[in-house]
């Protein structure tokens, strides 16, 4: 541009273009460090605000890991592997920026930092490198390593951090050849450039924190919070339901997540927590009387400090296991006057302490289903009971039953009735009696007097249950194959006075 044939104006005006081309360049440089040097201020405040993420998330996972240790036990571990590499390799190449800024009164003259000097001589020794530049290496191959054991091979971060801080050698995109990887980022580099690579190379640190710390525990709550942990769950309002009733309830989404065990567990009203089992609270306890039950308690979990209460209550129905067939003659619904028949009343699902009883005709007494109905004087007596259902509603039954006397007894002498043979003497020795054969009540019979006709001989009234002196005397007179009867028997079962006593005959054998 300055040669040829050409004047000396144009020679001077081609020698000002060449210098303001110069100057333009000089500018542009000082821009361009400038520009460095600004990136770099952004990149240690970004660095500040991540590094704070980070202690939160770390400070979170502890939390978590001292609350639920089957959970995040494992991932704390893992997270503080993390946070102590990272450290240590942060550390270092803090000292490195220092060192590389040590002779700079001013921190922030970055079109003064255009200098090559400090690495070059730090890393670089001819075409080998110095002891710093190979530990540099080292620094950054064992710390990619270091993340890769922690997170696994397989792990979707793997990629992430070799290329992050990958030291493979790169292609130079105008010769094509191989370039190593120090020397093609930070051989004959400007000071300011290379302090903010370094500065970035921080910043991929504290992102690789914060993208494996989230995904420690994000990925976590996203494994327990998948559709796959979840059944559903039929909530009926009881257990239990009337023909005729309208089964309510609803259906909702339950969480199973073996991992998660609670601090405490109680149960009706007794410490339950030894019976948790995978994170779930195994009942196992009687069913109890008839009638309608609660279970009901409390879960404790901790959850960022502090205890959190999770109540639970559910309702069942208990009845009574039947052990045979009901069979019921229809005609035969008979109380008897002047005893205590025993009743007993009950009605499915709802328990016998919730039954009210009362009856017409007669005395009841007793309570829990077993009763005593002692008849009144009428021919009928009935039974009612009352109970509320679950539901609201209220059920009113009633049974009736025949009032009847009891029946004729029967004379006996030797616990035999009829006609009874025996010896004169033997008749003259035993007390008279009566009983009622085959009857349903165990009574106590006791004969009060009866009449005693001995052939030939006069009536003899006796009163008590051996033959007086009267009766033996007429008794004497008698003959073999004579009968002798015996009537009119007044007797009491259980202290009520017998309507009727059948006769009972005696044949002499003597």
């Amino acid at each position: 541009m300055a040669g040829g044939k050409v004047s000396a104006r144009q020679k001077m005006i081609n020698l000002m273009y060449l210098v303001f081309i110069a100057m333009l360049a000089m500018q542009m440089d000082k821009e361009v460090l400038s520009a460095f040097g600004f990136m770099n201020e952004k990149l240690e405040a970004n660095n500040i605000s991540t590094t704070e993420e980070n202690n939160a998330a770390y400070a979170n996972l502890a939390v978590k890991a001292s609350e639920q240790a089957a959970k995040f036990g494992e991932l704390n571990k893992q997270a503080k592997k993390i946070k102590e590499y990272s450290a240590d390799f942060y550390a270092y190449l803090a000292d490195l920026k220092t060192k590389m800024t040590a002779d700079l009164e001013d921190k922030t003259a970055y079109e003064s930092m255009d200098k090559t000097e400090f690495l070059n001589s730090y890393f670089f020794a001819g075409d080998k490198y110095t002891e710093e530049g190979q530990e540099f290496l080292n620094k950054i191959n064992g710390y990619r390593s270091n993340l890769i054991d922690v997170v696994g091979e397989d792990s979707k971060f793997t990629s992430t951090i070799k290329n992050r801080f990958s030291t493979d050698p790169v292609v130079n995109s105008k010769t094509g050849i191989e370039v190593e990887w120090l020397k093609a980022r930070y051989e004959g580099f400007p000071l300011v450039a290379s302090l903010t690579n370094l500065t970035q190379m921080q910043a991929d640190i504290k992102n690789t924190e914060s993208d494996i710390v989230s995904a420690l525990l994000g990925g976590q709550m996203e494994e327990a919070l998948s559709l796959n942990n979840y059944t559903g769950i039929v909530r009926l309002d009881k257990s239990a339901y009337f023909a005729g009733e309208r089964v309510t309830g609803e259906v909702v989404l339950g969480r199973y997540d073996a991992s998660l065990v609670p601090d405490k567990v109680t149960l009706n009203g007794a410490d339950a927590t030894k019976a948790v089992k995978n994170g779930q609270v195994i009942i196992d306890m009687p069913a109890g009387n008839v009638g309608q039950k609660e279970i009901k308690g409390t879960i404790f979990f901790t959850e960022n400090g502090e205890q959190v209460p999770v109540a639970f209550e559910s309702k069942y129905s208990v009845i009574a296991e039947p052990s045979s067939a009901v069979v019921s003659a229809d005609k035969m619904n008979v109380v008897y006057r002047g005893l205590d028949n025993p009743i007993s009343v009950s009605l499915p699902g709802v328990g016998d302490n919730n039954l009210s009883v009362s009856a017409a005709g007669g005395s009841l007494s007793g309570s829990n289903g077993k009763y005593s109905l002692r008849p009144g004087s009428g021919n009928i007596a009935t039974i009612n009971v009352s109970a509320k259902l679950s539901s609201g509603k209220t059920v009113n039954s009633k049974a009736t039953f025949r009032i009847k006397d009891i029946p004729a007894a029967m004379g006996s002498v030797r616990e035999q009735y009829g006609v009874v043979r025996m010896p004169t003497s033997g008749l003259a020795n035993s007390p008279i009696s009566a009983g009622l054969p085959d009857f349903e009540f165990d009574l106590t019979i006791r004969v009060q007097s009866f009449k005693i006709k001995v052939p030939g001989e006069l009536t003899i009234i006796v009163n008590g249950t051996t033959l007086n002196a009267a009766a033996k005397k007429a008794l004497s007179k008698a003959g073999r194959g004579d009968q002798i009867n015996i009537y009119d028997i007044q007797a009491t079962a259980n202290g009520v006075p017998l309507k009727k006593v059948l006769p009972v005959t005696i044949e002499l054998t003597n």
